[in-house]
Order: structure tokens, then sequence, then C-alpha cells
């Protein structure tokens, strides 16, 4: 009895930890790099816009078309082509998080 409450237990921790806000756990690797260039502030007048609590999947659309040249770039073509497909998707869903 005790060890299926303690599965049970487990299961349901793995479970919270995996629906973790991305806000509270640390940037993703790369993410710190952006704010280079991107203000975390929203009270920061520039023109690179701002990536804290944008939609996920637009910050995935932009680099991709960044790394394919869709998109006219100074350097996001060169700086999104140094990340894989799953740390874009990392980035993106931490930055969406943040407020």
């Amino acid at each position: 009895m005790y060890a299926r409450r303690a599965a049970v237990a487990a299961a349901f921790c793995l479970v919270l930890a995996g629906s973790a806000d991305a806000a509270v756990l640390g940037p993703p690797p790369g993410a710190a790099g952006c704010s280079g260039c991107h203000a975390a502030s929203d009270k920061v007048a520039t023109p690179v816009p701002r990536l804290a609590g944008r939609n996920p999947a637009d910050i995935v659309a932009a680099m991709q078309a960044f790394r394919s040249g869709q998109r006219a770039a100074t350097v996001m073509d060169r700086i999104a082509k140094g990340f894989s497909d799953d740390e874009v998707r990392a980035i993106a869903d931490w930055y969406a998080a943040q407020k």
C-alpha cells in the first residue's frame, strides 16, 4: 500500500513539475543573450521588439524566417542559425511566460 501511495505521489509531483510556470524557472540556454538587444522592460523605447509576454509561436516563426533568410536582418539571421528547433521553442516558451 505504501509503495503505491509513494508511486502516485511521485507521479503527481512529476506532473506538477512539468506544468511549472516557465517564468519561475531560469532561462533556457541561449535566452539570456537575447536581452543584449531585446529590452526586458516595456518602459524602454527601442526599435528592437520586446520578447517577454509574446506569443511563443510568433517568436518561433520569426526565428525560422530569420534562419531561412525570408526575413531581413542585420544579425538575427546569423543568431537564429545557432539554435536548434528545440532550443528556439524552449526560448520562445520561456519568454512567453515572462511578464
